[in-house]
């Protein structure tokens, strides 16, 4: 039978529009919640939703990447009936893992909230918390499928009802219960969100059986699925855990350094107000990355040395010149979208300071998914750890001295070491030699951009010249050309394939 198959271009662009969508809406609500509780009461809420990220991921344990990279596996070999065998081991697994950890989470309440986090009231939120926590986990399995699966409309589409779900039930306890409570406000915020996605689960699993899937015959997945999950595991749980050691430990050691009189606010202000912005541009990105896992292993699986080539280039490519664009972009807008969404100009400077690191940020996002995509679960294992220790060490040495210029130092040192670390990884087990040329080029054309474009009065009409100047240079500076055209239209050309 004959069907129309739509290549990867649309399914990433319909992934974007969803993310874009979502990314909107949660950026919305994050302002709408900086309003009301404040910034020291962010800071709170980033802290219980560290502890809490990093509950998640112990219990996940590698098993959405793993079921995204088992199942995508096995359709690369044409062998669709042993996909049920996939997903019963990938469950088992993570209801192992993911029971351990909440009960874990909810025994220690008491103990994090007071000891960790610096506040009692903050209890209820993380036992609840551990009460969504193993279906959360399976619901991150389903998720894995679907993408593997190239399920991306009907992924989509639960995905947005379950965005919509969650901030319709956080909004109703926020405005009837929880006040200008910040426990509570983080209480409703879990409520919300985890709630939501058990009907998430529901759904997907629902789905899966409508499907009347076959199952084949009894095969060795259970080595398998703990070669490809214990290194993406141990990996997630070593950076989360390390992340939330960080994230407990800068207002502890802010605290020391003499001119910052509220460190809570200041951690609120960076983490809970400039990311969010900084990182908002990249949900373009995060369709091409969920496919490129499942796509680069199926390519794998079959051999398909130049098409692994192929997305490897035009990848790295293309989330380049994007985010050399973003980062001009912010930079122009950095006081006006702070000032804007926060009413905080210290916001915008620091979001000033953070804008030039975004091309990096953006490829090193791209650049992890498709090692991941390649079986390179060890290496970025090794990778995390190292790059996740020298975060802790320079945050204990430099807080107390410089703040939170000390905090950009190790975000940019660290950051950039596993970039540099990552790539070039990739590029050997790709045997792909990257131009260079191309990224220098690519940032000289957005400074000179900039520069042209400082010369107005109007920050409209700074974008809008940048961008003229930008799309000019790259032209001139040969870094986007006629092939790159032709790839484009090449992508928008659905085909056929039979089935």
């Amino acid at each position: 039978m004959l069907r129309r198959k739509l290549p990867i271009f649309y399914s990433a662009l319909l992934l974007t529009g969803v993310n874009l969508l979502l990314r909107l809406a949660g950026t919305s609500f994050q302002v709408y919640l900086s309003g009301r509780i404040g910034p020291a009461g962010i800071g709170l809420l980033q802290l219980v939703v560290s502890v809490g990220s990093f509950a998640m991921i112990i219990g996940i344990a590698g098993a959405r990447t793993a079921a995204m990279y088992l199942t995508a596996g096995e359709l690369g070999k044409n062998r669709p009936e042993n996909v049920t065998r996939v997903l019963s081991a990938c469950f088992l697994y993570s209801i192992l893992c993911s029971g351990g950890a909440a009960l874990f989470l909810y025994l220690m309440a008491p103990q994090l909230a007071e000891h960790w986090i610096g506040s009692p009231d903050t209890v209820p939120a993380l036992r609840l918390l551990a009460a969504f926590l193993p279906a959360t986990c399976l619901c991150a399995v389903m998720t894995g499928y679907f993408t593997a699966e190239n399920r991306v409309g009907t992924l989509a589409a639960v995905e947005v009802c379950e965005q919509l779900c969650s901030m319709g039930l956080t909004l109703l306890a926020l405005k009837y219960w929880a006040g200008h409570d910040a426990g509570r406000a983080c209480q409703c915020v879990i409520f919300g969100s985890f709630s939501s996605g058990c009907l998430t689960l529901c759904t997907l699993v629902v789905l899966r059986n409508r499907e009347h899937p076959q199952t084949g015959a009894p095969f060795p997945i259970g080595r398998r699925l703990i070669q490809t999950a214990v290194p993406l595991g141990l990996a997630d749980v070593l950076k989360s855990g390390i992340s939330t050691i960080e994230n407990l430990m800068v207002p502890k050691r802010l605290a020391r350094n003499k001119t910052i009189t509220n460190p809570l606010s200041s951690f609120g202000t960076v983490c809970g107000m400039v990311f969010p912005i900084l990182m908002f541009p990249a949900c373009i990105l995060f369709g091409l990355t969920e496919l490129l896992i499942p796509e680069l292993a199926r390519c794998a699986a079959a051999g398909s040395r130049k098409r692994i080539s192929y997305l490897t280039r035009r990848s790295l490519k293309i989330t380049m010149l994007y985010g050399v664009t973003i980062a001009g972009l912010m930079y122009l807008l950095s006081d006006t979208l702070c000032l804007r969404f926060y009413g905080s100009g210290e916001a915008g400077r620091y979001l000033r300071l953070y804008a030039p690191l975004i091309p990096m940020l953006y490829c090193d996002c791209v650049t992890d998914a498709m090692t991941k995509g390649l079986g390179q679960q060890k290496v970025c294992v090794r990778y995390n750890i190292l790059t996740s220790a020298m975060d802790v060490v320079f945050l204990y040495l430099l807080l107390p001295k410089y703040g939170m210029e000390g905090y950009f130092f190790s975000f940019l040192i660290t950051h950039l070491v596993n970039f540099i670390l990552s790539l070039g990884r990739l590029l050997r087990i790709t045997g792909e030699r990257l131009p260079a040329h191309i990224p220098m080029l690519a940032l000289s054309a957005a400074l000179a951009a900039l520069l042209g474009a400082g010369q107005l009065n109007t920050v409209s009409a700074q974008c809008v010249v940048y961008l003229i100047l930008l799309f000019c240079l790259f032209t001139l500076f040969r870094v986007c050309g006629k092939a790159d055209f032709n790839w484009f239209v090449v992508c928008i050309r659905p085909s056929k394939s039979v089935s």
